[in-house]
């Protein structure tokens, strides 16, 4: 047998300072069969990140078939997840999903518009060391890994976490840092430009994010610039994106044709069916209107084959036709739908209580054509949602869910269910509303609010978290303070270095425009960014304009807001439960649980409440029944009260102990013991003279031993001493030698 050759395993490493972390990357090695594949490691955190293309262009398409997937192992982490039954790692969680978003948010931009081949971009978490955060270490693989692939695209881009922290701008913080962040901000640049940034902040001032998005800028194009160097020396030659089908003579004509009703449409007071709908027609009748100009020879072809490709493509003229009037007429005209202003807000409407106050909160919110109905529903702490990851497990106590239905928009589909898209925007409003929400020692609920899109043209994250602030302040949410958002927009015209930014954007000028542009806040300062682009970066200058903008712009749908509800409800609703907390020494808690919980059981078996305990001694009793809930309490404090000498308990006796005594139960589960000879002042022979088990009495502290817990009472010391029995203290002494030989 002939001898194996060894296999080379090496790769190229390289490395940058990062501050005072180096970041490492290293190709080569693994994987070498996908296009383009990169590990990226800082600190003990390894991404791997591989790019794969197809290698013909999808049919039928006329988007970019980007998908990023993000993809958690617990190996990575050290640890065995799942349940008893199922080890595999399952459909990433929600914050996974988030990940793929924001990296795919950073690369779609880059790639031509004409390129329409499968594109795949895996982010594998390798290991992580719960300090350096395996997004940042992804991401910047995912970006290496396109650059240094066959797929044409623009770049590279570099990408960091920027915290603020006590005033001081961080780059990359610990996973610990971010805890005590103000700022927690995700940005990606280009060598040139801003291309992505997602932000969540504690009522922050607009001067300190821009402050922050500098800071950031710099060091993504650090990182960028290394790249390219990499890219220089070992990046595959990029194949060739179909050129954009062009045909000027078709296109005048269309033009022409089109022109004077695309822009009455776009200056009329429509709707936003009625003006798709004339654009539809335009776009439908386009390839009929180009045959007869063939046929008529006013527009010349050279083959059969020419003409059947010019016939495809006459309806993406019309569609280009179309953006170019919307471009057009706000950068030249300062002129938009409807046409409105730039600067202008579309009609406000915000009402609440729309539903029956068994919905412990909801609100209304309209703006133009977007409406969205959210709903606040308070449950116990134990309703908090458990998320388990590679990180280990944590609770959620707020959440806001988000959902977009077909026919918000008028349309059918078949895909029914929760998309990656409503993941995004709900996490939106809900970073948005996460600083005003009230800790869990002023307001021990969970809460959980749902928007529903009942209608849309554009922003409709934004409606959702204003929906919520509503809906919130109605279900008697103490928010520190309302939250309002608003989406701002770009046309922009690179050749003559003019820009236009837009106040709440409505979807044609999204289709068509340059950029969305998201920002969450109160009248302090700002919540959350959420910032995607069409182009391939923006100028500094954007960004404090849009920022001022948007100021002005909440403040302006905040008053709306404030119109229907000017502050948090003092009142819950009726139907809403209760909640009353309990603080115990920790040490006690074994006491209110019982053995095998036992104790904890019966307490809510038989009041139909629910039960909540922190390690740290802190109960929290829930109950829609405000008799079950003061009984529950009672029985708490009961079973964890120390008893107190020549105190009056009420007691049950359940055992008799002949010719010693009786114990007895009290304080909801305490054990005490009531001798003989403290039953009457007349001498007892029997014990079952004066007691049987079952029966209900009142009982006087006459000993407590903390140390062991050990408690007598006296049935007798409650009673008139007989004249002519002797003394109290004879008696006293007598009942004490007794007690000590009854005890347990």
């Amino acid at each position: 047998m002939s001898k194996s050759k060894v296999a080379e395993l090496s790769a190229k490493e390289y490395s940058l300072d990062l501050g005072d972390k180096p970041m490492t990357v290293k190709t080569g090695m693994l994987a070498r069969q996908s296009s383009g594949t990169v590990l990226c490691q800082m600190g003990d955190t390894v991404c791997m990140s591989n790019c794969t293309i197809s290698s013909r262009a999808r049919d039928g398409v006329d988007f970019l078939p980007l998908q990023v997937v993000y993809q958690e192992k617990f190996y990575a982490g050290g640890k065995i997840g799942g349940s008893r039954f199922r080890k595999r790692e399952g459909r990433p969680n929600d914050d996974y999903v988030l990940l793929g978003r924001i990296i795919d948010r950073g690369l779609r931009p880059m790639f031509p518009k004409t390129l329409h081949n499968d594109i795949q971009v895996f982010c594998t978490v390798l290991s992580y060391d719960f300090d350096n955060e395996h997004d940042v270490a992804a991401s910047n693989a995912a970006n290496l890994a396109v650059a240094i692939s066959s797929c044409p695209c623009d770049g590279p881009l570099g990408s960091v976490r920027v915290s603020m922290i006590g005033g001081e701008l961080v780059l990359n913080p610990s996973r610990e840092a971010r805890k005590k962040a103000d700022l927690d901000m995700f940005l990606t640049a280009s060598l040139e430009r801003i291309v992505m940034i997602e932000a969540g902040a504690n009522e922050l001032p607009e001067e300190e994010i821009l402050r922050a998005i500098e800071f950031g800028k710099k060091w993504a194009q650090k990182i960028a610039r290394f790249f390219a160097d990499i890219k220089k020396e070992i990046g595959k030659e990029k194949f060739e994106a179909p050129t954009v089908y062009e045909h000027g003579d078709a296109y005048k004509i269309l033009e022409t044709a089109s022109l004077p009703t695309i822009t009455k449409a776009i200056k009329d007071d429509l709707d936003k069916l009625e003006r798709r709908r004339i654009f539809t027609d335009l776009m439908n009748g386009a390839s009929e209107q180009v045959e007869e100009k063939i046929e008529s020879g006013e527009i010349k072809v050279a083959s059969e084959e020419e003409k059947e490709e010019l016939l495809k493509n006459a309806s993406t003229f019309v569609d280009k036709i179309i953006k170019k009037e919307v471009r057009r007429l706000v950068i030249d005209e300062g002129i938009r739908m409807s046409s409105r202003g730039v600067d202008e807000i579309r009609p406000l409407g915000s009402i609440v209580d729309v539903l029956p106050k068994r919905v412990h909160g909801s609100a209304l919110f309209q703006r133009g054509e977007t409406q969205g109905l959210t709903t606040c529903t308070l449950g116990a702490p134990g309703d908090k949602q458990l998320v388990e990851g590679m990180e280990g497990e944590k609770e959620l106590r707020y959440m806001h869910h988000y959902n977009f239905p077909p026919f918000s928009v008028g349309e059918t589909s078949n895909r029914l269910f929760v998309g990656n898209r409503e993941i995004g925007h709900g996490r939106l409003a809900e970073k948005g509303l996460l600083p005003v929400i009230p800790s869990e020692e002023d307001f021990p609920y969970t809460i959980r609010t749902v928007t529903e899109i009942l209608e849309s043209n554009g922003s409709s994250s934004m409606a959702a978290t204003c929906g919520s602030t509503l809906a919130l302040m109605a279900a008697g949410v103490p928010i520190t303070n309302p939250v309002s958002g608003i989406a701002l927009g770009l046309m922009s015209d690179e050749e003559k270095g003019k820009y236009v930014v837009l106040s709440d954007l409505q979807d044609e000028e999204d289709f068509g425009g340059d950029m969305d542009f998201k920002v969450t806040g109160t009248e302090k300062g700002v919540t959350a960014i959420q910032m995607d682009i069409k182009i391939k970066g923006l100028p500094d200058s954007v960004f404090e304009e849009a920022l001022a903008k948007s100021k002005v712009g909440r403040a302006t749908i905040l008053e709306a807001m404030l119109s229907a509800i000017p502050e948090y409800r003092k009142e819950m609703s009726p139907y809403a439960p209760r909640i009353e907390t309990i603080n115990i020494n920790p040490d006690d808690i074994r006491l209110v649980i019982g053995k095998g919980g036992e104790t904890i059981q019966k307490i809510t078996g038989e009041l139909g409440v629910e039960i909540d305990i922190e390690d740290s001694g802190l109960i929290f009793v829930t109950s829609a029944d405000g008799e079950s809930m003061t009984k529950a309490k009672e029985w708490i404090e009961g079973i964890v009260a120390k008893p107190e000498v020549d105190a009056i308990y009420d007691a049950k006796v359940v055992r008799i102990i002949d010719g010693v005594g009786a114990i007895v139960e009290f304080l909801k589960g305490k054990d005490a013991m009531i001798h003989i000879s403290e039953l009457q002042w007349k001498r007892t022979e029997n014990v079952e003279d004066v007691l049987n088990v079952g029966d209900e009495v009142k009982a006087k502290c006459v000993e407590y031993n903390a140390m062991d817990g050990k408690t007598r009472l006296s049935i007798k010391q409650l009673q008139e001493r007989p004249e002519g029995m002797g003394d109290d203290r004879g008696e006293r002494r007598g009942s004490n030698r007794g007690g000590n030989r009854g005890r347990r």
